[in-house]
């Protein structure tokens, strides 16, 4: 038997991983609101019994949750448009935006549900290895969201919003730029008529020793070993490109500064 009830606001990449993992619970994912009503409507093909919301105004809604999975910047937006019953639940999902910018909404009831994982709709993701960082406005909002997490996820924790911008910033070096640089080096072999799949099993051994013995043990490289005649070769094969040359001196500069005397 379903406990309690959800409403999505947000039918976008962490929306269509997120909602059907919870109905797959004791939670029952009522509604599914998006400005792309067709994203909501895939959504909601999804879900047991869920429905397309037509609008911000939950009113008359029987949700004792709300979830903004909406980008950062939609928020305050959102949050200015949106009537949600009384004394319910109102959490966003964002990484890098502060409990408080929820403190405008008519309910006190505010946190923050942030899952630390990268989503697509066309990559599934186990939802139990992801951790999830949980914020309340007060003692009862945190333990619900609290619970809702558990019920998921085997990492739930809490987290203040200042420590939680920290973790978001270190995962957009981790994850992001990471992610960036592989296209980089995408871009490079197709410009050189190269295939792109000979990288495949270096980028996946780098980011398995990485997580295995520690990314200072596993740093390896020309900027590494202080070789800076590899180094000076590698400049000159980019001296028509500008922008990835000063990338690539300033991240070799970084390395050769913290692993050379």
């Amino acid at each position: 038997m379903k406990t309690s009830s959800i409403s999505f606001i947000g039918a976008g990449n962490l929306a269509w991983h997120l909602a059907p993992a919870l109905d797959n619970t004791d939670y029952f994912v009522r509604e599914v609101f998006s400005r792309n009503k067709k994203n909501a409507v895939d959504l909601v093909a999804k879900l047991y019994e869920g429905e397309v919301a037509e609008s911000l105004d939950f009113s008359q809604s029987k949700s004792e949750i709300f979830i903004l999975a909406v980008p950062d910047d939609s928020i305050e937006e959102i949050v200015e448009e949106l009537i949600i019953p009384d004394h319910t639940i109102l959490a966003h999902t964002s990484g890098s935006k502060p409990l408080s910018i929820l403190e405008n909404s008519i309910t006190p009831n505010i946190g923050v549900l942030y899952p630390l994982q990268t989503f697509s709709k066309g990559k599934m993701v186990d939802l139990k290895d992801v951790p999830f960082f949980i914020e309340g406005e007060n003692e009862k909002t945190e333990d619900t969201l609290l619970r809702l997490a558990k019920a998921i996820t085997n990492e739930p924790y809490k987290l203040p919003s200042d420590k939680r911008k920290i973790l978001h910033l270190s995962a957009v070096f981790a994850s992001n730029f990471t992610n960036h640089m592989v296209a980089i080096a995408d871009e490079i072999m197709t410009r050189n008529k190269m295939d792109f799949e000979w990288l495949k099993p270096l980028i996946a051994e780098t980011l398995n020793k990485s997580l295995e013995i520690g990314p200072d043990m596993a740093q390896t490289g020309p900027a590494r070993r202080g070789d800076l005649e590899i180094l000076d070769s590698h400049m000159t094969v980019l001296q028509k490109h500008a922008e990835l040359q000063e990338i690539y001196r300033l991240i070799s500069q970084h390395i050769l500064d913290k692993y050379q005397p």
